[in-house]
């Protein structure tokens, strides 16, 4: 037995299931959300493969992004400015630092972008084709040069990419910088990389941070847990019983909850929707198959759709019903409220009939299904991951309300792979997605993630292979429009509204949340819509738009 014994404690030591340390609670804070595989990855040059918090706590970029305000916040820069059409200033802080003590200097800035010019795989090397130089003044000072500036992309960009130390970064080869994982990394950020095990991420605290000096910002936690969790009910469970101080996962019926545990349980809203909305749903229709390809077709299936019943059934009224342009509201200062009235839409099924009869889709054969104008079947299906179980309930409802309307579609839950691979390379008919409609700085991301190139393989949006070149000059005019020409930018957007609406390559349908909930037992002052100093995200490459600023704010409960 006593073999056996040992040969069982071996075992777990060599798989690493005892290799997690214990730490203190009130200096530990538990988060979950983030980590959807066994840690592996710390590269911030593939940052959808990266460990949540590499980018933010361990690398920092040059500004941050508050989605409450829909500002820019100067963070390793300490101002960027346009000193003329196509020359941009960028102003470092004096006193940046390392994680190994080296200073952080105007050379590494240079030299992180410049690396993408270099090695043209990595995923900011498009921006070369716009950007022609990068000239040092002094330690502190650039100046980026640009051949065709695109002003609302380089805003996107001043918070996304991370900046990189020359001293360690122009050592590795070209592979290690493109797929390798960089465990160990070395970055700028207030948290170091610490340990890992198959279930979390470690980061401890970086006591020599120079965010304390030059920002007046000191994170609370000594240690930042993320935890991997199997399913959302191990997370709930976990959140009750105050082992997880923070969660990003979807976890349902918090109405229920709040009523039982009272404010031990936080959440940015008290009442009903209790989540901020973080990014659209949209309904891609794959407009190379028909009847998809049939903008009329397209319409008339947007007044289809019950929002609301999705709203209060699926999701218990955690969510937003979306607008008809899908805006959320860091965007609404573009939205032309004229065009969405001349052109919207809004649930109303009998609409719906009426545009389909009018547009030549009708039931001839008399079974109960409409058949295209030509007198061919319409027979489609609508797809989601198996297991993302709120998607799955949401499809059935439209594929419910689709019939309601006398067209034929069927939901399929395929696996995630499966799932991706058919979107990228336009295998479907109808797939709900929302990768590229997230809160940013300018509603250009959500232009571009709707109107994107087609290309063989469509990775970053467009998935339903819409193509009209008048609304893709519109985007990238736009994108060239400075972002202080408000009035010259709504008029550019406008015209974009309208073609959204009279076409319908995408329907918006919900506001995905950011699900946001907290225990209060061990760290209190969390973030709420009465004290919104914070976006309260811990999602991969998000940390900068307000995660990071959580941890400087929360404090130990006593």
């Amino acid at each position: 037995m006593k073999k056996f014994t040992c040969l069982v404690i071996f075992v777990l030591l060599m798989t690493g299931m005892m290799l997690a340390e214990t730490y203190p609670r009130n200096e530990t804070l538990y988060e979950t959300g983030g980590l959807w595989e066994p840690p592996s990855n710390w590269n911030p040059l593939v940052p959808w493969a990266a460990v949540t918090g590499t980018i933010g706590l361990i690398y920092e970029t040059l500004f941050a992004f508050d989605p409450l305000k829909g500002e820019l916040i100067p963070w390793l820069a300490e101002e960027g400015k346009w000193v003329n059409a196509t020359t941009y200033r960028l102003t470092l802080r004096k006193g940046l630092t390392w994680q190994d003590g080296k200073p952080l200097t105007a050379e590494d800035v240079k030299f992180t972008f410049e690396l993408a010019k270099k090695i043209e795989g990595i995923y900011y090397s498009p921006i070369w084709t716009w950007l022609e130089s990068i000239e040092i003044l002094d330690d502190y000072t650039l100046y980026f040069k640009f051949s065709t500036p695109k002003y609302h992309e380089w805003t996107y960009q001043l918070y996304q990419i991370s900046i990189l130390p020359k001293h360690i970064w122009e050592k590795k080869t070209e592979d290690e910088i493109l797929s390798g994982s960089n465990e160990g990394a070395i970055g700028s950020g207030p948290y170091l990389f610490h340990t890992y095990t198959q279930d979390r991420m470690v980061y401890k605290r970086n006591e020599n941070w120079w965010g304390k000096k030059l920002l007046g910002l000191e994170p609370k936690p000594k240690y930042v847990v993320c935890m991997r969790f199997l399913s959302n009910n191990v997370a709930l469970g976990a959140l009750m019983k105050g082992e997880l101080d923070i969660s990003n996962d979807f976890l349902p019926n918090i109405a229920s909850l709040k009523r039982f545990y009272g404010d031990v349980i936080h959440t940015w809203f008290d009442g009903p929707p209790y989540m901020l909305s973080n990014d659209t749903v949209f309904l891609f229709m794959n407009t190379r198959k028909k009847p998809m390809d049939d903008p009329k077709f397209r319409r008339a299936l947007a007044f289809a759709i019950n929002t609301q019943e999705i709203v209060n059934r699926v999701y218990q009224g955690q969510v937003v019903a979306a607008n008809p342009l899908g805006f959320l509201p860091c965007w609404m200062d573009y939205y032309d409220e004229e065009v969405v009235k001349k052109y919207g839409f809004s649930y109303d099924p009998e609409k719906a009939a009426t545009l389909l009869d009018e547009a030549g889709y009708k039931d001839v054969d008399g079974d109960g299904w409409r058949e295209a104008p030509d007198g061919s079947e319409i027979k489609l299906t609508i797809i989601v991951p198996y297991g993302w179980t709120d998607w799955m309930e949401a499809i059935k409802i439209i594929a419910r309300d689709f019939e309601r309307v006398g067209i034929n579609v069927a939901p399929k839950f395929p696996d995630y792979s499966k799932y991706e691979e058919d979107m990228a390379y336009g295998k479907f008919d109808m797939l709900l997605n929302n990768f590229g409609a997230a809160v940013s700085a300018t509603v250009w991301t959500l232009f571009n993630f709707l109107f994107t190139a087609v290309q063989d393989e469509m990775w970053d949006g467009n998935f339903g292979r819409y193509e009209n070149p008048e609304v893709s000059k519109l985007v990238e005019q736009f994108n060239e429009t400075p972002l202080d020409q408000v009035e010259k930018g709504k008029e550019i957007a406008s015209k974009i509204e309208e073609i959204f609406l009279k076409d319908m390559p995408a329907i918006p349908l919900w506001y995905n949340g950011l699900w946001f909930q907290a225990n209060t037992t061990y760290w209190k002052n969390w973030p709420s819509e009465k004290n919104p100093y914070a976006y309260p995200v811990t999602w991969p490459g998000m940390w900068q738009f307000g995660g990071t600023l959580v941890l400087m704010h929360v404090t130990p409960a006593e």
